[in-house]
């Protein structure tokens, strides 16, 4: 049985990712130290859960002497990126540095297989869209040139000593686990669908929109949200890749189609039945009107495709979790 170790997999991607690989039958060891991930989202018994920081070489040495993982899924990393631009310190130690660590215990122990939760953030300004992995990466804040120095880092670990690894770009990750069981829980919650639904629920009074005034259809924003399910299945996906013998390679993770701020809204009104509270304001610097992935290049070599392409879908599975028992926080499974 394969062995591998997910670092962040108490976080909101990690944890999902965790009960795909659970289900099909690989042994799971997770590694967090809790900072920012929920010990209840990892809710599967047969995982082995070690809390503890990825850049405490005891503790890596420890799960690589005592489970032998074959490959490493690299989750846990700060992604704000307000936040990264008012204290980037934080991101280059957490995001470069303390993988770092990791990377040189796996050079130790031989564990050659490494699949990493990567961002389109590492494009910046897109040069083109619908996006290709040969955009030229340009990241606009220290978020996102700390995610392109780990994949350099990455790249120049190949060269060195034959790691083989797969960076994963996503798009706007989105969704709930489909039984309502784990969903996205972050503390401050930066992103659009929860805060949507957060209004609905009354934990925010209103959402704010940021622009009307953008060149789409609508006047707002254009996004491509990717379920967190089809996310997993990426990663399980990659994973075969490398251990079939696959090169280092990196690939975006989207659906091809894009969502306005103002359809987001609308969807979640169909769903729930309720009318959120907006507030329109202007448009906050850097935002770029379109973000659309190409995910040609995944559904050709990794033969992975989202599964779910539409918004309504994604917003029912969120909906589910938000409406829960404590406004969607982790309970009793309803």
């Amino acid at each position: 049985m394969s062995v591998v170790l997910i670092t962040g997999g108490a976080g909101y991607i990690g944890s999902h990712t965790v009960r795909y690989l659970v289900a099909r039958g690989l042994e799971v060891v997770v590694l967090d130290n809790l900072s920012e991930g929920h010990r209840e989202a990892v809710v599967d018994d047969e995982v082995n859960f070690v809390e503890g920081d990825l850049g405490d070489r005891e503790v890596t040495g420890r799960i690589f002497e005592k489970y032998a993982p074959e490959t490493v899924i690299h989750f846990a990393a700060h992604a704000y990126v307000g936040e990264s631009v008012e204290n980037p310190l934080k991101y280059y130690r957490n995001n470069v540095a303390k993988p770092v660590e990791l990377l040189d215990v796996m050079r130790e122990r031989e564990c050659r297989q490494f699949v990493f939760s990567s961002t389109c953030a590492t494009y910046g300004e897109p040069a083109s869209v619908p996006i290709t992995e040969d955009n030229p990466q340009k990241p606009i804040n220290p978020y996102g040139r700390s995610k392109l120095m780990l994949e350099r880092i990455l790249a120049d670990c190949q060269s060195a000593w034959g790691l083989r690894s797969v960076c994963l770009r996503y798009f706007n990750a989105s969704g709930c686990a489909p039984d309502g069981k784990i969903g996205e829980d972050h503390d401050p919650e930066p992103h659009l669908i929860p805060r949507v639904l957060m209004a609905l629920t009354g934990r925010l009074d209103s959402i704010q929109v940021f622009g009307t005034d953008y060149p789409t259809p609508d006047g707002t924003c254009i996004r491509d949200y990717i379920h967190v399910e089809d996310l997993a299945s990426a990663h399980h996906l990659a994973m075969r890749y490398l251990e079939g013998g696959g090169r280092s390679d990196s690939f975006n993770l989207g659906t091809g189609r894009g969502t306005s701020v103002r359809e987001i809204i609308d969807s979640a009104e169909r769903i729930s039945g309720k009318k959120v509270p907006v507030e329109f304001g202007p448009r906050r610097p850097g935002d770029p009107a379109r973000l659309v992935a190409d995910p040609g290049k995944a559904e050709k070599i990794l033969k992975w495709k989202a599964d779910y392409r539409t918004i309504d879908p994604i917003m029912e599975t969120a909906w589910r979790w938000f409406s829960a028992a404590h406004g969607g926080r982790y309970s009793d499974g309803k």
